[in-house]
């Protein structure tokens, strides 16, 4: 079993200082404790019977600063790593290049949803800087010779943004997060998340069933949103569907328990689905089988 998007950080420290206030006001809100640390995320991952786990860049930092990413992933065979870079910096296909040379870095996150001057500090669906990156020759030319995971944080309004990135360069694997930030007033049968359905013919796409207890609208095991995960799975199909639980974010609402036990309620599901949802899927799209 493998959790697809997790988060750990350091303590602060005059090489690595915490300047993202907004970030370093929701970890005081965590259940957790304002620093987790890849040691505790273990922890957390053994009491519910989690394997292996992706750490994806936390920007309590600076949002370029990847340190603790790449050190999860160097000296724990049992997490992987998604960096956060800037797409636009001249440095952008070298800083790629290099991260992917450790070993379990799979790929990069980017931030679609947040505007470009206040990365990782807010969201806005009006953004359209994704669709200005899509010409950074040089840092497409990085992610196709590394192999590596795009991953992306897009509300379902851009997803029209994302299609054009896609089908530019398909020859790369992508991840859509959070299901795209859809809720449950999100229309299934018409509008923009129907465009979910034009990405799902690409093999290489993949899409994240995570961060659950923020889409729904209903308590546990938000009974609300199983519809979206029926969708997904028509559209995708069970080896292109990634369960997720964005833990410790969540831990402002839920448990760690609950952001997985939540799929053993989808009646839609059997449990070979569960079993490709929590760990096949992503080794799959990503091959790492």
């Amino acid at each position: 079993m493998i959790d697809s998007h997790t988060h750990t950080w350091g303590p602060p420290s005059p090489s690595h200082p915490w300047v993202n206030e907004s970030i370093v006001r929701d970890v005081g809100e965590y259940s957790v404790g304002p620093i987790f640390e890849n040691d505790a995320l273990l922890a957390a991952m053994d009491a519910i019977g989690v394997d292996e786990a992706v750490i994806v860049g936390y920007p309590i930092c600076d949002w370029r600063d990847n340190w603790y990413t790449i050190s999860a992933a160097r000296t724990h065979d049992r997490l992987y790593g998604v960096v956060l870079i800037d797409p636009f910096a001249e440095s952008a296909a070298e800083q790629l290049r290099a991260a992917m040379e450790t070993d379990g870095v799979l790929g990069v996150r980017l931030g679609g949803l947040c505007p470009y001057d206040r990365m990782w500090e807010t969201f806005d669906t009006g953004v359209e800087w994704l669709r200005a990156a899509i010409a950074e020759t040089a840092f497409w030319e990085a992610v196709a010779d590394t192999d590596a995971l795009v991953q992306l944080l897009v509300h379902v309004d851009q997803l029209d943004q994302a299609l054009e990135l896609v089908e530019r360069h398909p020859e790369l694997t992508y991840l859509f997060d959070h299901f795209g930030y859809a809720d449950p007033e999100t229309s299934l049968t018409d509008g923009p998340f129907q465009q979910f359905g034009e990405l799902a013919a690409f093999d290489s796409v993949g899409v994240k069933i995570s961060e659950v207890v923020h889409q729904s609208a209903d308590s546990y095991p938000y009974s609300d949103m199983h519809p979206h995960v029926g969708w997904l799975l028509d559209a995708f199909g069970r080896e292109r569907v990634v369960w997720g639980s964005d833990y410790p974010n969540v831990s402002d609402e839920t448990t760690y328990e609950r952001t997985l036990t939540w799929l053993d309620h989808v009646e839609t599901l059997s449990d070979t689905d569960r079993r490709w949802l929590t760990g096949r899927s992503f080794r799959t799209l990503l091959g790492l089988d």
